[in-house]
């Protein structure tokens, strides 16, 4: 299986050859935190082009298709190109909260046919602890990029097939949200029926950096992991889990619509025990 994570320490090898071909993006974006350029422009790893996940990395939000559905694959294709990104060439993905919305990234361009993308282990602050420069302000254009993308690389499901999935179905949003006790954004609270909860949180130690293969294997063996898939409230965190199913040597489908899709179709049952 193509490795998932890159460590501070191995990135700061591979940027200081002067020959390194890696494109690094800056993917900081939170749900209810809109400042993710603010934040790029205050600090982030020299050389590292910010990427908008609201607009290059989902389509517009519908109640049809949830609140970041899957984007146009040339509209994507585009924007890669316009990050520099080139055939063949590496890519690590960051962010500053231990990968939740980088995960984004990297799940798209594995999903569009990158074959080695990988999150930057603990983000921003592991880079920072490492001993890595910060740049602020804006960064030169990059050369345009020439990749080209297909889709299918990844496993998707949607809608009916999570209704339908014969396997174990991970609800990676936080215990409440899978309870019903709150749901701050979406119009029905609960979740699927049949899922199973399992918070993306949970795959992070204490210091932001993804929990050991053994320790992330461990743990989804508890939750049972023969066919797996996983949603979270719109497709974004639930890519975080797929990231970490990865490292634990476990392919698993990704519903990219997720709650935020199911929830505003009246005809899907709500679950909230």
């Amino acid at each position: 299986m193509t490795a998932v994570l890159i460590s501070a320490d191995d990135l700061r090898k591979a940027l200081s050859d002067s020959d390194s071909r890696v494109h690094v993006l800056d993917v900081r974006w939170a749900l209810g935190d809109p400042d993710g350029p603010q934040h790029y422009l205050d600090g982030h790893i020299p050389g590292a082009v910010f990427v908008d996940l609201e607009t290059e990395l989902a389509d517009p939000p519908s109640p049809a298709h949830g609140r970041h559905p899957l984007p146009d694959l040339a509209h994507l294709q585009k924007c890669a190109r316009s990050w520099g990104l080139r055939e063949g060439e590496p890519v690590v993905v960051y962010d500053a909260t231990g990968g939740m919305a980088a995960a984004r990234a990297w799940w798209l361009l594995r999903w569009a046919g990158a074959p080695d993308v990988r999150i930057l282990d603990g983000g921003l602050p592991a880079w920072e602890r490492a001993g890595g420069e910060t740049a602020t302000g804006g960064e030169p254009d990059p050369v345009p990029g020439d990749v080209v993308f297909s889709p299918g690389n990844m496993p998707v499901i949607d809608a009916d097939g999570a209704a339908n999935w014969a396997g174990v179905l991970l609800d990676a949003r936080a215990g409440e949200r899978y309870r019903g006790e709150v749901e701050p954004v979406d119009p029905r609270a609960g979740h699927i029926p049949g899922a199973v909860s399992a918070p993306t949180a949970e795959n992070l130690t204490a210091d932001g950096t993804f929990k050991s293969a053994e320790e992330l294997r461990a743990r989804f063996a508890d939750l049972g992991s023969d066919e797996v898939a996983v949603y979270c409230g719109s497709g974004v965190t639930a890519a975080h889990q797929v990231a970490a199913l990865a490292v634990a040597g476990i392919e698993a489908s990704l519903y990219p619509g997720s709650w935020s899709q199911w929830s505003n179709d009246p005809k899907r049952p709500v679950a909230t025990d």
